[in-house]
């Protein structure tokens, strides 16, 4: 079962960014420890991983997993509450996909509540720091298997 895990803008910056939000854990380190947590669900599962600060990389990505992958892990970061290109890029491939976000964003700013990709994923996990990464996967694991 081949899973794409995709990040949006300023994830990159984990570790540094806004500790008392989202921790100091770097993007790398949620990366290793989600192949270690895939291994306790299934030695079946493969992981690949993509990271970009751009919409229009975010879209091409999510279009190139089509025939490629079963699912997809996306955290769309800022672009969750601004992107419609990356909605309808879910849309269009008709992949299993899971919104996931280290924070609960439903209890911050009022813009961040709105969600344009999530009514067209499977789910969404927030609020839970780097561990929405492993419920997610456990999640789409449990729809594809």
């Amino acid at each position: 079962m081949k899973i794409l895990v995709i990040n949006g803008p300023n994830l990159n910056m984990l570790g540094t960014r806004e500790p008392e939000i989202y921790g100091t854990t770097t993007l790398e380190d949620i990366n290793n420890s989600l192949v270690e947590f895939s291994k306790t669900i299934s030695d079946d599962i493969e992981l690949s991983f993509f990271q970009s600060n751009f919409e229009g990389e975010i879209v091409e990505a999510i279009q190139k997993a089509k025939g490629n992958f079963d699912g997809i892990i996306i955290n769309p970061a800022a672009y969750t509450h601004t992107s419609i290109a990356i909605a309808d890029a879910i849309a269009a491939v008709d992949i299993k996909a899971v919104e996931v976000h280290l924070s609960n964003v439903q209890a911050r700013d009022d813009f961040r509540k709105i969600s344009y990709s999530a009514p067209n994923c499977i789910g969404v996990i927030q609020g839970f720091k780097t561990d929405s990464y492993k419920l997610a996967l456990l999640g789409l694991y449990g729809c594809l298997k």
